[in-house]
C-alpha cells in the first residue's frame, strides 16, 4: 500500500491515522522550519503564512542544484548575486565535498558571460609535465607526441568562464607563467610564436590553506593575491544542519527518478539520524548514502543505509580559523539556549563582551534558527 502524506503540498492535513513515525519525502520547502529544532526533527505541523527562501526554490533556479535554506548557505549566495554580475575572481575556500564547483557555476550562470563557455579544470588531476600543455594548448609537432593542434583550456574559455578547482596543487614553477596570463590576458600556444589574446573570467577553488602555503613559500604570494579578490568560505554541512532534511529530499527524489524507484517516505528516527551525524565528507558524503539507501530500498519508505566515517590512518585536515572560532560560538549558544548577554549568555561564556559576540555572529553569518 502507497504511503500517505501526512500534509498535502497546499498544507492540509491528512487523515489522522497517517503514520506518524514517517516523514514524507516530497515535503515542501516551507514545511522544513517547522520540523527543524537544532538536531531534533519534530513532527510537521501547519505553517503560519509566508514565504522562506531557499535555494533551488520555485519555478526559476538561478542557483542550479544548489539546496538549503540556513543563513550560512543564504549569506553564500547573497555574494555570489553581488559579485557574479563583475569580473572580479573569485576565490572559493572550504573543506572538501562542501559545492565549490556548484557556486562557481552559479556565478557563471548569473554573469554576463552565462551563453558562453564554463570550462572547469582539476588543477590537481593534471601532471606537472602536461599543465602547460593542457592550459596553454600546442601546435602539430611541439613536442614528441604532439600529432595535432589543440586548444588549451585559456583559449576554449575565452569570453567565457575558466574555473580552476584545487588551485593550490598548481605546480610552483608553472605558477609565475600563470600570474602572467592573469595579468596580461595573453599566451602563446606551445610551439607557436603568436601571441594569442583572449578574455575570461577567472574562479578558483582549493581546500587548501593557501595564506600558510604563502608563508611556507609552497605558493607565490603574487599570485595568492591576485587570486584572492573576493573569497567566499563554503560552509562545511555540520555547521548548516537545518540544511540535511532538504538535501535528503532532494538526492532521494534524485536517485529514486533516475533508478525508477518510488520512494515516498523517510522514517523520523533516520532523518535524526542524518541531522546528528557530523559529516565529515560533507554534502558529497550525504549524496552518496541517500544514493546507497535508495539503491538498498525495496518499498516505498527509503532504507537509510549506514553511516560510518571512513578512519584511513592520516591526520584529518585543520579547519581554518574562521571555522573553528564558528564552532566554538555555535556550542556556547546550543549551551545557553541562544541567549546572548547576562551572567549566564553566550558572551559571559565564552568571555566576550555581549558587542564583541553580536559583530562576530553577524561576521560569521550565525543567526539563531527561526522555530
Amino acid at each position: 500500500m502507497a504511503i500517505r502524506h501526512r500534509y498535502s503540498l497546499e498544507g492540509r492535513r491528512l487523515p489522522s491515522d497517517h503514520p506518524i513515525d514517517l516523514i514524507p519525502i516530497d515535503y515542501h520547502y516551507h514545511f522544513v522550519r517547522r520540523y527543524w529544532r537544532w538536531g531534533n526533527v519534530q513532527a510537521i505541523e501547519t505553517l503560519a503564512e509566508g514565504t522562506l527562501h531557499c535555494a533551488n526554490n520555485g519555478a526559476e533556479a538561478p542557483f542550479g542544484e544548489i539546496v538549503g535554506c540556513s543563513s550560512s548557505l543564504n549569506g553564500v549566495l547573497e555574494q555570489v548575486k553581488k559579485v557574479a554580475t563583475t569580473d572580479a575572481t573569485v576565490l572559493l575556500l572550504g573543506e572538501t565535498g562542501t559545492g565549490k564547483e556548484l557556486v562557481a557555476k552559479a556565478i557563471h550562470n548569473l554573469s554576463s558571460r552565462r551563453n558562453r563557455a564554463f570550462v572547469r579544470t582539476n588543477c590537481a588531476s593534471i601532471p606537472p609535465g602536461l599543465i602547460e600543455s593542457e592550459l596553454f594548448g600546442h601546435e602539430k609537432g611541439a613536442f614528441t607526441g604532439a600529432v595535432g593542434r589543440e586548444i588549451g583550456r585559456f583559449e576554449l574559455a575565452d569570453r567565457g568562464t575558466l574555473f580552476f578547482d584545487e588551485v593550490g596543487d598548481i605546480p610552483l614553477e608553472f605558477q609565475p607563467k600563470l600570474l602572467h596570463v592573469l595579468q596580461e590576458q595573453e599566451f602563446e600556444r606551445l610551439g607557436c610564436p603568436r601571441t594569442l589574446h583572449v578574455d575570461f573570467r577567472l574562479v578558483t577553488a582549493t581546500n587548501r590553506d593557501l595564506s600558510s602555503m604563502v608563508e611556507n613559500h609552497e605558493f607565490r604570494s603574487d599570485l595568492y593575491y591576485r587570486l584572492n579578490v573576493f573569497p567566499i568560505e563554503m560552509p562545511a554541512l555540520r555547521n548548516r544542519p537545518e540544511d540535511i532534511p532538504l538535501l535528503a529530499r532532494h538526492f532521494a527524489q534524485k536517485y529514486a527518478l533516475r533508478m525508477h524507484k518510488q520512494i515516498e517516505a523517510i522514517r523520523r528516527a533516520d532523518l535524526n539520524a542524518l541531522v546528528s551525524y557530523p559529516w565529515p565528507g560533507n554534502v558529497r558524503e550525504l549524496q552518496n548514502v541517500m544514493e546507497r539507501s535508495v539503491i538498498l530500498s525495496s518499498h516505498a519508505v527509503l532504507q537509510l543505509a549506514p553511516m560510518k566515517p571512513v578512519d584511513n590512518g592520516t591526520p584529518r585536515e585543520r579547519p581554518t580559523l574562521a571555522a573553528a572560532e564558528r564552532d566554538f560560538i555555535l556550542q556556547a549558544l546550543h549551551q545557553t539556549n541562544w541567549v546572548v548577554g547576562g551572567p549566564h549568555g553566550a558572551a559571559a561564556v565564552l568571555g566576550l563582551k555581549r558587542t564583541t559576540l553580536v559583530e562576530k555572529m553577524r561576521r560569521l553569518g550565525i543567526g539563531r534558527p527561526q522555530k
